[in-house]
């Protein structure tokens, strides 16, 4: 299975159209898809792929196509499961082809003769993809996300053990900051003298990483780079929904009210959206950068997101002294 969402500190970014363009139905069909599946339901997830993908006119996104042939194996109907896989296969978009051949969702299709067919073709797709890239420099890259990943993954563990402002977390946040600041080296390097390089060169996961690291930099550092992404995301060479994350921390860095609502507090009352401009339309702007819902994303951090609840705090809100990480 694929994940669907921006969510966390690990950020996946949806690299395909956005679920929104697709329309309203669609998006809640796979929403209902996708819970069915996380609840075991299998064929009713399936099922419901299969109804979103109708909603809008036989059209869909390749994740949500991928998804559906993992549901259909988990439901032990071979046949409706390797119809997604050809499907995404063929189209010469899906290339995944290390994902899929180890996803334990699709185990029950290796003894399948259109198995072999299938992760042929996605490896073929893989290799064309690959042939231009910067081999030297993605596998640099992929050590810097490893990197930067590494110890945030460890916070809610810490968090939840220790205390958010305990000793531990305070000696935790100096480890990633010591390791932020030397991927910040490497990575303005590559910025300064190659410029926000696009998936072409650098594959999807190294062209995230760049993110990552600018967004993970100093608020004078994010400023700096905000102007080249924003370029990036003109001419395709970044995601418009990475970018809609940098310049809410930058909002944010900067005195000012965020935008998307993609970043996130922490008090002793528990998680909460830090100050937000204009809460009531927080969705079409999301929906416009190919962001899902705010509800959506906030549930992650057991958030319920009540848009007239969240205006009267607004106020408090704005007065708290804040540190974003």
């Amino acid at each position: 299975m694929k994940k669907r969402a921006i969510l966390s500190i690990v950020i996946l970014l949806i690299a395909n159209m956005a679920v929104a363009q697709l329309g309203e139905q669609y998006a809640g069909l796979i929403d209902t898809a996708w819970k069915y599946y996380e609840n075991k339901e299998y064929l009713k997830s399936a099922q419901t792929y299969s109804k979103a993908f109708a909603s809008a006119g036989d059209l869909g996104e390749i994740t949500d196509r991928y998804n559906a042939a993992c549901s259909w194996a988990r439901a032990n109907n071979a046949d409706s499961a390797f119809v997604q896989l050809f499907r995404i296969a063929r189209s010469g978009y899906y290339t995944n082809y290390r994902h899929m051949s180890t996803d334990s969702d699709l185990l029950t299709l290796h003894d399948d003769r259109r198995w072999a067919e299938v992760t042929a073709l996605v490896k073929i797709n893989q290799e064309k993809k690959e042939a231009n890239y910067d081999k030297p420099l993605v596998a640099m890259l992929d050590t810097i996300f490893q990197i930067d990943q590494i110890y945030r993954k460890q916070i809610g563990d810490i968090q939840k053990k220790y205390g958010n402002d305990s000793k531990e977390m305070q000696a935790h946040w100096k480890k990633i900051m010591t390791a932020d600041s030397i991927n910040l080296i490497k990575i303005k390097k590559i910025l300064d003298e190659r410029g926000w390089l696009g998936d072409s060169v650098i594959g999807n996961q190294g062209n995230q990483t760049l993110f990552l690291v600018i967004q993970h930099a100093d608020q004078k550092t994010r400023e700096q780079y905000l102007p080249m992404m924003r370029e990036a995301v003109r001419i395709g060479n970044a995601e418009a929904s990475a970018l809609a994350l940098l310049e809410d921390r930058v909002a944010l860095g900067q005195g000012k009210r965020q935008i998307y609502g993609s970043q996130i507090g922490y008090d002793n009352s528990g998680a909460y959206v830090l100050p937000l401009d204009d809460p009531d339309h927080v969705d079409e702007r999301r929906q416009a950068v190919g962001l899902g819902k705010l509800q959506e994303y906030v549930s992650g951090w057991g958030i319920t997101w009540n848009v007239e609840e969240y205006k009267k705090k607004l106020p408090e809100l704005e007065k708290k002294n804040i540190q974003i990480n």
